[in-house]
């Protein structure tokens, strides 16, 4: 399993160590359905984000997961076009949808599973990439960080 990079460690320090360790969980589970994708880290403004696609480009993400400070989502970039028989779905918007997740535990969840293998084989047919070595690219973002401070 490809391990994460410093700077996402470092990005996560600011958050609950919960919050953190359901991130990388989280990632774990991504990473397994989709080992040969690349991983897009931003710490922006709001969260704590890390996209995956078969490109390095952002709008072929086909998931992502989001730290806030009290919780973790799952995102599907597409998520309004999977089918979401178990209404796991959350949003409104007129492509992303979200899981939003409070332990590990749901991650093995079968419905979950099935939403995140639908939007892996989504984003391998966005791109016609050639065979490459997957890498986690952090990206730099501007703007004043307003999650809480990490209390000792």
């Amino acid at each position: 399993m490809r391990r994460p990079p410093d700077e996402l460690r470092e990005f996560l320090s600011v958050f609950a160590p919960r919050v953190s360790k359901l991130f990388l969980a989280t990632r774990r589970a991504v990473l397994a359905a989709a080992p040969e994708s690349n991983e897009l880290v931003y710490n922006s403004v709001n969260a704590v984000t890390a996209a995956y696609s078969y490109s390095d480009r952002l709008k072929e993400a086909f998931c992502h997961v989001a730290a806030y400070s009290g919780h973790v989502n799952l995102g599907f970039n597409r998520g309004a076009a999977l089918r979401d028989p178990d209404g796991l779905l959350m949003g409104s918007g007129t492509s992303i949808r979200h899981i939003r997740l409070s332990n590990s535990s749901e991650l093995a969840d079968p419905a979950l599973q099935a939403l995140l293998h639908s939007a892996v084989l989504e984003g391998g047919s966005l791109v016609n990439f050639p065979p490459n070595q997957p890498t986690s690219i952090v990206r730099p973002t501007t703007g004043v960080k307003r999650r809480p401070k990490r209390r000792g």
